[in-house]
């Protein structure tokens, strides 16, 4: 993805009248590509985020008001391009759009983004196995923000709830279950105010997908029982593509815990019919490469078809 050398490019001459697109067309823009992320059509949205930042970028620099505004949605776009680059697992240039993510949050003065932005970094630092750095991070911001639910906004609420649930995944990936119990809980209490799944368009967060981050948890721990009777319960709650596949992917990592390689095996491919570009992602392809490698006497029928076909190397 060559996302990260866009923003280096010199801007060219403002634009003409009527040359340039307005605020509210940016800002549906922006909303576009954050559904391209839930939707896990990660192949549109490579294709759409460079245009979209060279186009809020030459907005931003020949403004005359609300920049602010403008700097949000920046800000905004390298978040979701910040998640798209971890999906990918190109940390290099995750940490370049995360950087620039804060910056223009910082810009903008909404706390709302900044949170958000803060969120995407935790991401990075998690995923470069800094996970002790992230739940500090994260516990730091939430601290900040956390309280007067019942007085806060639907973005404030998702913002916060959301930064949470990454602190959770942190935690996890950490093996510090005290801190992501924690998190989990006042995520809980953060869903209480939120209507019940009925996530924003943009922000994805209510009841159902901390449900969610709380199988992610139970798989980390090695709590594959757990994780499954919870997953079971979430089959049937309306989630987002990303979600769906989400619980499916840790139903075959808790089988596979289980030594259960042909219900994990049924579970990726009920994943794959959710969102297949979330299954072909590099995460999802090392965890059938394993099973691929476990099933050394070929038990599993289709398994190995399978990793072939998501070029999982056993």
């Amino acid at each position: 993805m060559a996302l990260s050398l866009l923003p280096d490019l010199p801007l060219s001459a403002p634009p003409g009248p009527g040359g340039q697109p307005g605020r509210t067309v940016l800002s549906g823009r922006v909303d576009t590509a954050r559904r391209l992320l839930y939707a896990c059509d990660y192949a549109a949205l490579e294709q759409t985020l460079p245009h979209l930042i060279g186009d809020l970028r030459h907005a931003a620099a020949y403004a005359t008001e609300a920049t602010e505004v403008l700097a949000g949605l920046l800000a905004t776009a390298y978040q979701t391009a910040t998640s798209l680059l971890v999906k990918q697992r190109d940390q290099g240039h995750a940490w370049l759009a995360a950087g620039r993510a804060m910056a223009e949050a910082e810009r903008s003065g909404d706390p709302v983004i900044l949170a958000s932005s803060i969120r995407v970094q935790a991401h990075v630092l998690a995923r470069e196995k800094h996970t002790a750095q992230a739940v500090t991070l994260v516990r730091h911001t939430a601290g900040q923000m956390t309280g007067s639910y019942d007085r806060r906004s639907p973005a404030y609420l998702a913002a916060l709830g959301l930064l949470l649930l990454r602190g959770v995944t942190a935690a996890g990936a950490g093996g510090d279950r005290a801190s992501a119990d924690g998190f989990l809980s006042e995520a809980k209490e953060v869903a209480r105010y939120v209507s019940v799944d009925r996530p924003d368009a943009w922000a994805n967060f209510d009841q159902a997908n901390v449900a969610v981050h709380e199988v992610s948890a139970l798989v980390a721990f090695g709590d594959a029982g757990t994780a499954l009777r919870t997953a079971r319960s979430l089959r049937h709650r309306p989630l987002v593509a990303e979600r769906r596949a989400a619980v499916w992917v840790e139903t075959a990592r808790a089988h596979s815990q289980l030594d259960r390689p042909a219900d994990a095996y049924r579970a990726l491919r009920v994943a794959e019919t959710c969102a297949a570009q979330e299954v072909h992602r590099p995460e999802v392809r090392d965890l059938v490469a394993e099973m691929v490698a476990r099933d050394r006497h070929r038990t599993v029928p289709g398994l190995h078809a399978f990793g072939r076909r998501l070029g999982a190397a056993a």
